[in-house]
């Protein structure tokens, strides 16, 4: 019997995760808080709500991760200018060392995953998976919005 779409797109990113957090382990980093720092600096400024939706996590405990972020000095949080309630998310200097200091494990994690295809095959794949991934987006980060 083969497996469907959904069933090896979801373990084969299981597989991702749990690679990842054995190879960085030592950097007191996990899966999520690399996903949550590498959205960041893609939406740097971003309020917590948006991003907890972004990320798809309850906005407690993004706010929770990103407390720990914070007491690791990878992410501060300022005054939203237009919300004195909210608060904008932004990466600390250390959070672009720590991302450029990881990137090598990624890329080598990367590589070891598509171990025998061709520079084709990878191209296909990832505009295959891009494409799996549109048709399952329904809405857009308000910063995306913005940017797009």
């Amino acid at each position: 019997m083969s497996e469907t779409i959904g069933f090896l797109l979801n373990d084969t990113a299981r597989l991702f995760r749990r690679s990842f957090n054995a190879r960085t382990r030592d950097s007191g980093i996990t899966a999520l808080q690399w996903r949550l720092i590498s959205y960041l600096k893609r939406h740097e400024g971003i309020r917590q709500g948006p991003l907890a939706e972004l990320i798809e996590v309850e906005p407690i405990t993004l706010s929770r991760m990103v407390d720990r972020l914070v007491e690791a000095e990878l992410v501060e949080r300022r005054a939203d200018p237009a919300d004195r309630r909210a608060w904008q998310l932004y990466l600390t200097p250390r959070a672009s060392e720590q991302l450029n200091g990881m990137r090598p494990i990624a890329d080598a994690l990367t590589a070891e995953a598509v171990e025998g295809l061709s520079a084709a095959e990878i191209d296909q794949l990832t505009n295959l998976v891009e494409r799996v991934r549109a048709n399952l987006s329904r809405r857009i980060c308000p910063k995306e919005k913005e940017t797009a």
